[in-house]
């Protein structure tokens, strides 16, 4: 039994090796990403794609109070994210900064994994590549682009669908596993292969899977459409016009395909320019970048999920366990990982916090920081139906 047991043992470590052999990129990635579980370093993501920017200086900068907003309303915000593994927490008004905060020697031009925020960059230039007429419209099927799915059910999925993350696509699953597809998506060397091979599991338009796959295969859509590098895209109609700084997007492989739901490596205070964009409507100082009312669409609920629009979620319809949200237009750019980017159309305020999200959750409460601010601006009133929000329960010594 024994010498059974040595030579099965000796026979998976064969196989082991072999592969690891075969695929040295994705057991490196793999093992890498194990060892370093609460965040990995910007040098992981090789090899890379440069989004070149337009290197404008930040947004003005001006006091709080010039924006009717509460200093130490900011204040308690920035100690409650400091509670809570941030690395930055940044506010604006009307397009100018009014409040910084930053911890672990970052800043506003800090290098940093943009996680799962990188997913409603695809959403915006699918709003261009429409007035662009690249794409015809949001129900476009994307078998129109995707050839090898033309006279596949697969095919029938819509722009709309990845939109949503209602593609019906199965889900990858865990990267624990190396041998799942989860892992394989994340850290092969042949996403493309990866995401056309994934089956249908569900109805497209009616199930709801938060997943890579529907933002990955938005960008391969847009790369079909445009003709252009999925980074060259991004650099062209979007991020050298809002004066971003030089970014990069992580490759599968030297001169492959770039990850689209996350691992955008960006300056973390650039977040903020996207959200003037998402504020206006399209609108950058004046440059109208995206169609007027392509951001109404993105807000548009899911059949699946009617929390959830293009990549973003719709605060006003509230979350168990978490505090109501101040206003009823709340809504943010959030996913896998601690980054949130929250919006608030009817104060033209923006918020964007990033970080770790706390292990285990913790007491995070993703209302919390966006009602302190909202709570502290002097021209808020409050929701009708509600109790007037008392700002000295919220704000110490207010």
């Amino acid at each position: 039994m024994k010498r059974i047991v040595k030579w099965t043992v000796l026979a998976l470590l064969v196989i082991a090796a072999a592969g690891i052999a075969r695929e040295p990129l994705f057991w490196q990635r793999y093992f890498s990403a194990l060892a370093l579980p609460s965040g990995l370093p910007p040098s992981f993501y090789e090899p890379r794609d440069l989004i070149a920017g337009g290197n404008e200086p930040p947004p003005p900068r001006v006091a709080p109070e010039l924006e009717s907003l509460d200093s130490r309303a900011l204040e308690a915000a920035a100690a409650y994210a400091a509670r809570h593994d941030s690395l930055a927490l940044i506010v604006s008004r009307h397009g100018h900064l009014v409040f910084e905060k930053y911890w672990s020697g970052t800043g506003f031009d800090t290098l940093e994994d943009s996680q799962s925020l990188a997913r409603v960059i695809a959403a915006l230039l699918t709003g261009i590549a429409i007035s662009d007429r690249k794409i015809g419209w949001p129900d476009e099927p994307i078998g129109h682009f995707i050839g090898e799915w033309r006279n596949d059910p697969r095919g029938a999925i819509t722009v709309r669908n990845l939109l949503q993350m209602s593609s019906g696509l199965a889900p990858g699953g865990s990267t624990l596993n190396p041998w799942g597809a989860g892992a394989r998506q994340l850290f092969g060397t042949d996403a493309v292969a990866e995401y056309l091979g994934t089956p249908l599991a569900g109805t497209p338009g009616t199930t709801w899977v938060e997943q890579r796959a529907d933002p990955e295969l938005l960008a391969l859509v847009l790369e079909r459409a445009t003709g252009l590098r999925y980074a060259a895209y991004v650099s062209q109609v979007l991020w050298k016009r809002i004066g971003a700084g030089d970014a990069w997007l992580w490759l599968d492989r030297p001169r492959g395909t770039a990850h689209a739901d996350c691992c955008m490596l960006a300056p973390q205070g650039d977040w903020i320019r996207v959200a003037e964009l998402l504020l206006r409507d399209g609108n950058y100082r004046g440059d109208e970048l995206v169609r007027p009312g392509w951001v109404a669409q993105m807000l548009v609920p899911a059949k699946g999920n009617s929390n959830y629009g293009a990549y973003l979620r719709l605060g006003a319809r509230h979350v168990a366990g978490m505090e109501p949200y101040a206003t009823n237009d709340v809504f943010l750019v959030e996913g896998a990982g601690g980054n949130r980017l929250w919006l608030v159309p009817s104060l033209q305020i923006a918020i964007l916090r990033t970080g770790h999200m706390p292990r285990g959750g913790g007491d995070w409460d993703d209302a919390r920081i966006p009602n302190l601010i909202i709570h502290g601006a002097r021209d808020y009133l409050p929701q009708q139906g509600q109790p007037a929000a008392d700002l000295s329960k919220l704000v110490p010594n207010h």
